[in-house]
């Protein structure tokens, strides 16, 4: 099984197209996991936790 497929390649086995839907879901979601990481540690500062 293959993680990544390239466009143009013909199989069935694979987990992620290398296309450009997934480039941009895959920036959303690091996006939206380093906004949540400064989130935890700006509520941890703000509430003296840290």
């Amino acid at each position: 099984m293959k993680f990544v497929k390239e466009e143009d390649e013909q199989r069935k086995d694979y987990i992620f197209q290398k296309n450009k839907k997934t480039k941009v879901g895959t920036k959303f979601i690091v996006l939206v996991l380093i906004l949540l990481i400064i989130g935890v540690i700006a509520s941890g500062v703000f509430l003296e936790f840290f």
